[in-house]
């Protein structure tokens, strides 16, 4: 995404929308193709020739924070690292203690006894079996701006050229294999949607709310409201965006996303997760979102921000996986290994909570029959947690169990909850704790039929 410096957005009769650029310009085509093909000739290079070469393109250029956005997006595309015939640090341990013992090292020797710098580092390349401008090179070659860039998109570089003093020598990328650099083909269209995109995700960053509406795959966008965290409330709509009494009359669904400002620590974190969110939406063939902009905090002044689908904006996710967090991903694999007999699957159905609807994470499944729910809430706020667990009071689903996470500092001492009903956990979900509230609230589930 895009850092807040590079954002690009116009406030105008209290609303605020993002500069998108025409993907179709010539001018903006021949901007992305030229930064493309100068990350593409930099493979291999340190660092501190990309970013020059950048810098220099941009001088050249009036459009600075476009020029510098793009280059923000090719480089989170990037894989940087060292790479050194042998490990930096020791070269240096070994330089800086030859040096110090051949005290004092002079560039033009005056005395037979005076040693020149080159001395030193053709003795300790001797000692490391690597030649002198590897030595040279591989001093200082941790630093940041001497990392070098070893792949961008689908090119990975499998050799880096040394050039010291005039010779040349060739060193092998190590510890890593080309199957871990696996990319994919970065385009001038790529770049320049994806430029769009990540400018209505900086818009994001400062949302106090968010809402969407969306009628086609409710499962895709839903998954990444879980999977990044969203404390959510959703509600059934029908085909003309309105709220309607139960899912049976549903076209769609309308979620209200609380957004960072309702948090009480944490904020900047949350407030990424919104925007990372967002690249969700183009999935859907409708779908639309309003949000509130917190636009002078002192003041508590807010702006409107609207998105719908005619934006054209272009997702760069996948449609789905079988987890929605890396939450689910641990708790699923612990219960692989775990010994119990009850059985973790996903849960599909959505529960009808009225005008509310309620989409968990897991079903709980034991041989003879019982079957408990389980929904995981991360973020959350004292009044979120309490909303959700009055509405499933409302319900009559018994055996919903709700496993909280305690990352805001929370206990089941700021809220009215009964605490048998909620499992608290802090840096992972233990196997036998949702086991044992399978066991205490379980029902037995409905017969499939004669």
């Amino acid at each position: 995404m895009l850092t807040a410096d590079l954002a690009r957005s116009r406030t105008s009769d209290g609303k605020v929308m993002p500069l998108f650029i025409d993907s179709e310009d010539a001018q903006y085509r021949e901007t992305a193709s030229e930064l493309i093909e100068l990350f593409e000739t930099h493979v291999g290079e340190p660092k501190a020739d990309l970013d020059t070469a950048i810098d220099q393109l941009t001088v050249a250029d009036t459009d600075y924070k476009i020029i510098q956005g793009l280059a923000k997006l090719l480089r989170d595309e990037c894989d940087f690292e060292t790479v050194a015939a042998a490990e930096p640090r020791e070269i240096r341990q070994r330089l800086f203690a030859r040096a110090n013992d051949s005290y004092p090292i002079v560039r033009q020797p005056t005395l037979g006894e005076d040693i020149q710098k080159l001395d030193v580092y053709t003795a300790v390349a001797d000692e490391l079996g690597i030649s002198l401008a590897e030595c040279h090179q591989g001093m200082y070659a941790d630093l940041d701006a001497n990392n070098r860039l070893v792949r961008f998109g689908d090119q990975v570089a499998e050799s880096v050229e040394l050039d010291t003093d005039g010779t040349t020598s060739t060193t092998q990328l190590t510890g890593q294999s080309e199957e871990a650099y696996t990319g994919k083909a970065l385009t001038v269209e790529w770049l320049l949607h994806r430029y769009n995109l990540a400018l209505a995700q900086a818009v994001l960053y400062d949302a106090t709310e968010l809402r969407i509406r969306v009628w086609d795959h409710f499962a895709t966008t839903f998954s990444y409201v879980k999977l990044f965290g969203l404390m959510h409330r959703i509600y059934p709509i029908d085909e003309h965006g309105e709220r309607v009494s139960s899912t049976d009359l549903a076209a769609g669904y309308e979620a209200i996303l609380d957004g960072p400002a309702s948090l009480f620590r944490q904020s900047r974190k949350y407030g990424i997760r919104m925007a990372n969110f967002l690249p969700a939406l183009p999935h859907c063939e409708r779908w639309d979102l309003t949000a509130e902009i917190l636009t002078d905090e002192s003041a508590n002044e807010t702006r409107e921000f609207a998105l719908d689908q005619t934006a054209g904006l272009q997702t760069h996710y996948t449609g789905g996986s079988r987890y929605d967090s890396d939450l689910e991903r641990t708790l699923a694999d612990k219960w692989e290994r775990a010994n119990t007999e009850w059985e973790l699957v996903r849960e599909d159905d959505v529960i009808d909570l009225g005008a509310e609807v309620l989409l968990p994470d897991f079903a709980l499944e034991h041989p003879d029959g019982r079957r408990a729910i389980l929904e995981i809430v991360g973020f959350w706020t004292p009044e979120y947690l309490e909303e959700k667990l009055a509405k499933v009071r409302q319900t009559d689903v018994d055996n919903l169990l709700l496993a909280v996470s305690e990352e805001l500092d929370c206990t089941s001492e700021d809220i009215d909850l009964e605490a048998d009903r909620v499992l608290w956990f802090k840096t992972g979900i233990h196997v036998y704790d949702v086991v044992d509230l399978a066991e205490a609230y379980a029902v037995q589930a409905p017969s499939a039929g004669p």
